[in-house]
C-alpha cells in the first residue's frame, strides 16, 4: 500500500507543479487579443463578452497554453493518466469488475476528448489528439484484457464445478 501512496503523492505533486506552470504560460493570452476569439471556449460557455484581458476565464489559460506551449499541459495530462493508472492497477488487484468499468470509462473519456480536438490546426492540438487517442486505445485494450482474463477465470471455475458435480 505504501508504494501506491508514494506514487500517488509523486503524481499529484507533478500535476500541481505542471498545472501552475501551464496556467502561468497560458496567461499570455491576455496580451494576444487576436486569439481571444479562437482560444477562449470557457469564456464563451459562460456568455462573457471579452472587452479586455481580465474578462477571460482562468480555464482558457490552459487552452491557450495547450495550443501554443504544450509541454506543461502535456505533463499535466500524463500525470493525470499516471494517477489514473495507479488507481486502475490497484483496482485490478482488488476487484476486476470495478477495474473493467474504470478502464472502460477512462478509455471513453480519452476517446471523447480526442474527438473534440480532432480538427485543431495548432501543433499543441495535434499533439494532444495523439496523446488522448493513444491513451484511449490503451485504456480500451486494458479493459478488454481484464475482461477476457476475468471471463477465462470464471469459465475455468465453472468447468471445475461441473467436473466435481459429475463425480
Amino acid at each position: 500500500m505504501f508504494r501506491y501512496m508514494l506514487q500517488l503523492i509523486i503524481g499529484i505533486f507533478t500535476l500541481a507543479i505542471s498545472t501552475f506552470i501551464a496556467w502561468y504560460e497560458g496567461s499570455a493570452i491576455i496580451e494576444n487579443s487576436f486569439e481571444w476569439k479562437y482560444s477562449t471556449p470557457f469564456t464563451g460557455l459562460f456568455n462573457i463578452e471579452i472587452t479586455n484581458g481580465r474578462d477571460i476565464s482562468q480555464l482558457d489559460y490552459f487552452v491557450y497554453a495547450a495550443k501554443f506551449q504544450p509541454l506543461f499541459p502535456a505533463i499535466m495530462m500524463v500525470s493525470v493518466l499516471y494517477i489514473l493508472s495507479i488507481i486502475g492497477y490497484y483496482l485490478i488487484k482488488r476487484n476486476t469488475k470495478w477495474a473493467i468499468g474504470f478502464w472502460g470509462l477512462t478509455g471513453c473519456i480519452c476517446m471523447l476528448l480526442s474527438g473534440l480536438i480532432f480538427n485543431s490546426p495548432t501543433i499543441g492540438g495535434k499533439f494532444f489528439l495523439g496523446l488522448t487517442l493513444v491513451s484511449g486505445i490503451l485504456s480500451m485494450a486494458v479493459t478488454v484484457i481484464v475482461w477476457l482474463r476475468n471471463y477465462k477465470q470464471n469459465l475455468a471455475v465453472n468447468t471445475n464445478k461441473m467436473k466435481t458435480k459429475s463425480l
